[in-house]
């Protein structure tokens, strides 16, 4: 296990980008980051706050969360916003995000800020799918707080953290992107399910918020291993490298008697991961920001 980098609050959203390296976001002080082959920390973002969920997306840029899901280019230019918040329905924002083999964007709402204090009531979120032509729905709903998302190699199965429940859930996913009932995958006792990333052999690894690490999980939601860090926060995790067997590992700062212990951790592994699709949404809609 190898510290790449730390300084940060609260790490989320880690993308492998092949060209750029490891993208990460910092949901409490804001930006969004890249971590290079070479060791060294450049910002690609600045500023936005509450990023939880990022995905590649075809035209050159990352589709991320927050208050709206929104398009933003590497390249200077505007972001363009592709799926709003809607508070007067208990939507105050977006937190993980996955893309499917079309390019279409599976996005977790939230009912209440997990981190900043907006002074609402708990309440369950929703999850959303915005297709090809930039239109979205709901095709999951009751969701405590939502977390990490991952499809299955053959792309028919949908696994979601449900931190709020101490659960992974998963369902069919029909060809449309419609999914089918939710039913349980596995349950923790040791911290809570966060973001989560599949395997090509079908393994689910998951973060554990408060568990110190990855608990990894084959496709009969057996318990294979668990991959500790020396810090609690373990918030996000993903395959990077030229082979995918890189596993990258993102913390937070709680519990670790700083608000700038969040890390960058690297292992290898000898199973690869699942490549993740880059998104193809429509970027027809206004600007965001």
């Amino acid at each position: 296990m190898e510290k790449l980098a730390e300084g940060y609050s609260l790490i989320e959203g880690p993308v492998w980008d092949p060209q750029r390296g490891l993208i990460f976001s910092d949901v409490l002080k804001g930006g969004v980051f890249c971590l290079d082959s070479d060791g060294v920390v450049s910002a690609v973002f600045e500023h936005r706050r509450g990023i939880g969920g990022m995905a590649r997306h075809a035209v050159d840029g990352m589709v991320v969360s927050g208050r709206n899901i929104s398009f933003k280019p590497f390249a200077p230019g505007d972001t363009v916003l592709l799926l709003d918040r809607d508070e007067a329905n208990s939507n105050v924002g977006y937190n993980d995000i996955t893309t499917d083999g079309k390019g279409r964007i599976y996005a977790g709402s939230l009912g209440s800020s997990p981190v900043f204090d907006d002074g609402r009531e708990p309440h369950a979120g929703d999850l959303y799918l915005i297709d090809l032509d930039g239109s979205a729905r709901v095709v999951a709903e009751d969701v405590l707080l939502t977390n990490g998302l991952g499809l299955s190699p053959d792309g028919r199965t949908l696994y979601h953290s449900d931190t709020g429940r101490q659960t992974v859930f998963c369902y069919s996913v029909d060809s449309d992107g419609s999914l089918g009932e939710k039913r349980p995958f596995v349950s923790s006792d040791r911290g809570g399910p966060d973001g989560l990333v599949v395997s090509e052999d079908g393994a689910v690894w998951v973060a554990l918020a408060g568990g110190n690490g990855v608990g990894v999980y084959a496709a009969d939601g057996s318990l294979r291993e668990h991959i500790e860090i020396p810090l609690p926060m373990c918030t996000s995790v993903c395959f990077g490298g030229e082979d995918l067997k890189d596993l990258y590992i993102v913390s937070g700062s709680d519990g670790a008697g700083s608000d700038t212990a969040g890390a960058v951790f690297k292992c290898r592994t000898e199973v690869a991961g699942l490549p993740v699709p880059q998104a193809k949404v429509s970027l027809g809609g206004g600007s965001g920001a």
